[in-house]
């Protein structure tokens, strides 16, 4: 899978995802730190990329609908220490299989998953 890391996500997660076999580019590589969200989602669909995040704001089903982007999933651990928000994402990718979660809007909770499908799924 095709991930991009949103600004609000640690460098050190790159390594520990590119070991399961994930190809990862981060907002820091591309020179779009600070770039408002939708030049963020824009990049991540032009490159095919999902994209993990941090941020609310990119998970606005209005201006993100899931089926027009190729998936945005937001992580919501329950405390954002860089090395806490790592440790959750890398058990979820671990876990997960992120084919079945492309398109779609996806918030990881620790105690659930919601996914947003498109409205002509």
């Amino acid at each position: 899978m095709k991930i991009k890391l949103d600004e609000n996500l640690s460098r050190h997660l790159k390594a520990p995802l590119e070991r399961f076999g994930h190809e990862i580019h981060t907002v820091a590589d591309e020179g779009l730190i600070a770039h408002p969200d939708t030049e963020v989602a824009s990049a991540a669909k032009n490159e095919n990329r999902m994209l993990f995040t941090l941020d609310v704001g990119l998970a606005d089903l209005r201006r993100f609908p899931p089926g027009t982007h190729p998936g945005i999933l937001l992580f919501r651990p329950d405390t954002l220490g860089p090395l806490t928000v790592n440790e959750f994402i890398v058990a979820f990718v671990k876990h997960a299989d992120l084919d079945t979660l492309s398109e779609r809007l996806v918030v990881v909770e620790s105690d659930r998953i919601r996914i947003r499908r498109a409205k002509s799924e």
